[in-house]
């Protein structure tokens, strides 16, 4: 008799679990990743008789708007999206908080963190016909050096004026992080000695006393009146070279071209994390449907894909619980993204199957 009824508890478990979902399924049907968030945003304002609290909220939220368009869209695409009127901006924010909020002398200081949805993000630019990038930041080698060609002298590190001010006015949205090398003697040597084949020398030596993957080195040629960069870019597997001339040149003009550099590099970057919102591939995942923390922990974890535009549950069973994910991506790249996170995938009748 304890036997049967211990049969009739088990039996009646999924039934249970099933029911449990269902009610997920019918009160959520869509979920979306995350949000993009834009951390202390600060502002001030004159407290005077004008003063109103939600004029610096609002400048709040275009400051915060303008920090996540630099994050994520390539400079081309700047100044096709800077003028957006406030009332759209807001459309686009999930949440806000306030951080820090303090009168000082007449002046008002707020500190906040603002939250903007991320499909409508990708909305907004998908009609625009502009693809963002994942916002990663990555900390990379950057070794500028400067060849006077007339003199056929090379100008290395603390006496370069690239490498004195490349981390000047350093801008918080950028997602290259630089690393400048240290002076060393033996480096100093090493490059000095290859000034016949610089182009063609591929820095090793001196890069992998630092231990980073990525590395950009700027070959900066200068003559009486111009400057040539010739840039080798390692950001991926696959080294970039970009050759940009600047007329009419003069010291006076290192800070807007190091700033021109930068946006080139940013560029770079954003292009290899790019997501093509035109795409959306669908796809089918089932999960066992008794294992709860699989199913939990999938959903924690597809939250986070940039690349994964929506995802809701749309079919149960006695075995399987199925999402329908919608990725703006390749099959492939999103087996990538998938084992990444530690799940492997076995591919049945079009469903993929989450081990």
């Amino acid at each position: 008799m304890k036997s049967k009824i211990i049969l009739f508890k088990l039996s009646l478990y999924p039934i249970i679990f099933i029911l449990a979902l269902l009610k997920i399924f019918f009160s959520t049907t869509f979920s979306y990743a995350e949000s993009f968030d834009i951390k202390n945003v600060e502002i001030s304002k004159q407290f005077n008789m004008n003063f109103q609290r939600t004029d610096a909220l609002d400048e709040g939220f275009k400051i915060a708007y303008n920090n996540l368009i630099l994050n994520i869209t390539k400079s081309k695409d700047h100044f096709k999206l800077k003028d957006l009127s406030l009332i759209d901006i807001k459309t686009m924010i999930d949440n806000f908080s306030i951080k820090e909020e303090k009168f000082i002398d007449n002046i008002y200081y707020v500190n906040l963190d603002v939250s903007f949805n991320k499909k409508k993000i990708f909305s907004f630019l998908e009609k625009k016909n502009i693809f963002p990038s994942q916002p990663k930041k990555k900390k990379i080698l950057f070794i500028p050096v400067v060849i006077e060609e007339e003199k056929k002298n090379i100008i290395l590190f603390s006496e370069n004026k690239f490498y004195q001010n490349w981390l000047v006015n350093n801008d918080n949205q950028n997602q290259l992080i630089y690393l400048l090398p240290t002076d060393d003697l033996d480096d100093i040597q090493i490059i000095k000695s290859k000034y016949e084949y610089l182009e063609d020398y591929d820095f090793k030596e001196i890069v992998n006393k630092y231990f980073l993957d990525d590395y950009i080195i700027s070959l900066i040629y200068k003559n009486s009146s111009d400057l040539r960069v010739l840039s080798k870019i390692k950001l991926s597997d696959k080294i970039v070279l970009d050759n940009k001339v600047f007329k009419n040149f003069t010291d006076k003009n290192v800070p807007n071209i190091i700033e021109e550099l930068k946006l080139l590099y940013e560029d770079y970057w954003k292009r290899e994390n790019q997501i093509n919102t035109s795409i959306k591939l669908p796809l089918t995942i089932a999960i066992d449907i008794l294992n709860e923390k699989k199913i939990e922990d999938f959903e924690q974890t597809i939250k986070k894909f940039n690349l994964v535009s929506s995802f809701h549950v749309f079919k149960l069973d006695k075995i399987n619980i199925y999402y329908k994910v919608i990725f703006n991506g390749t099959p492939q790249a999103f087996i990538v993204e998938m084992k990444r996170s530690g799940y492997d995938l076995d591919i049945k009748n079009k469903i993929w199957v989450l081990k």
